[in-house]
């Protein structure tokens, strides 16, 4: 998809989900973490949002307090608003937020041989939200399973709704956890690293599976992964977290073609190329930071190739870069008065040191 139809997409949807300065923070033995800390973003109809980062920059903790699912008792959502079609999810009751889960949002997890239950056959927990949520008619719940499993190119469907998913592949159990997913026709689709567990034949079916329910079923997708080319697939936009934050936010092929933040870019630098070469492949040097203490400034600092002063003294502002729908917090692209001054000052003591006389005309 070329950008211009990208954005004329993401611009054409209704807004469904706007998630603003959503905080979760996680109680541990050594300190508090900030598993997500302000973290804003909007998701449209039909869209598909990727969501890209190293492991442990805040991805799941994300997706998990959007259902108000963060890990009990030590996890907490303590700030921020979640707008499913204008309503603040955190403003509702349990009760009620348990009609939006499965049947407004749903999620596929990215281990399906630890989310689905081992004692249970896969037909009974594909029918179990079709149940919950009562979606089908008394008699017919056998007949839906069925049909999702035959949705989701499970082959022999009619027999295999009585199998266990130890009975399963990998794929076919990843295939069975989005028919679990699919059951109550949701109008969002969480997919958190759906294709971690898949080889590579088997994941790019199942990305075609995703891609052709969503056109069926006019689903939005915010989809998870921390594999670049994955992204640039199936995706309209992009999130880059870092350390719990978005850094970065884009129309797919903008981020691509001219990524703003040296994080993004070290990201995609570290994509393997087609070409033949003998040069090491570009990696990010040193290690993400400990969340129990994050540094002050921008948490990325400490490995930024491009990192200046101020980038160790206070965290960057979101800003626009190009276009409206591009935006990244780095002190590279800020204006602000700290920036200001000391780009002053550069310049004024360039000016000085070049003067042959102290005079002026």
């Amino acid at each position: 998809m070329a950008e211009s139809e990208r954005i004329e997409t993401a611009n054409e949807g209704v807004p469904l989900l706007e998630v603003r300065d959503l905080r979760t923070y996680i109680d541990t033995q050594w300190g508090i973490v900030k598993a997500v800390d302000g973290v804003s973003f909007t998701l449209r109809e039909e869209e598909t949002l990727g969501l890209v980062g190293e492991s442990g920059s805040g991805k799941s903790m994300t997706c998990l307090s959007l259902l108000r699912l963060p890990p009990r008792p030590a996890g907490r959502i303590v700030g921020g608003q979640i707008l499913y079609k204008g309503r603040d999810l955190l403003q509702i009751s349990e009760e009620e937020m348990r009609g939006y889960r499965g049947r407004q949002i749903a999620m596929i997890l990215q281990d399906p041989l630890s989310s689905l239950n081992p004692v249970l056959s896969i037909g009974y927990q594909v029918a179990e939200p079709l149940q919950v949520h009562r979606l089908a008619p008394e008699g017919g719940v056998k007949q839906r399973v069925i049909d999702l499993l035959k949705m989701v190119h499970i082959p022999s469907a009619e027999g295999r709704v009585r199998d266990y998913p130890h009975q399963f592949s990998g794929g076919m159990r990843q295939r069975a956890a989005g028919a679990i997913a699919m059951a109550s026709e949701p109008r969002l689709l969480i997919a958190d690293e759906p294709t971690t567990s898949l080889d590579v034949t088997i994941q790019a079916q199942y990305l075609n599976l995703l891609k052709e329910t969503q056109r069926r079923s006019k689903l939005a997708i915010l989809f998870v992964s921390h594999d670049m080319g994955i992204i640039g697939r199936m995706c309209d936009r992009v999130a880059v977290m870092y350390a719990g934050r978005i850094v970065e936010e884009a129309p797919v092929d903008q981020l691509f073609d001219n990524p703003a933040h040296p994080y993004s870019e070290a990201l995609l630098n570290s994509l393997p190329n087609t070409k033949a070469t003998s040069e090491p492949l570009p990696q990010i040097k040193g290690d993400p930071p400990d969340m129990h203490n994050l540094p002050a400034g921008c948490a990325f600092a400490l490995r930024c190739p491009k990192v200046m002063d101020i980038c160790h003294q206070q965290y960057p502002p979101m800003v626009s870069v190009d276009i409206p729908e591009h935006r990244t917090a780095c002190w590279l692209h800020a204006d602000h008065p700290v920036m200001a001054a000391a780009e002053r000052e550069a310049e004024d003591g360039a000016e000085g040191g070049s003067q042959e006389a102290p005079e002026r005309a």
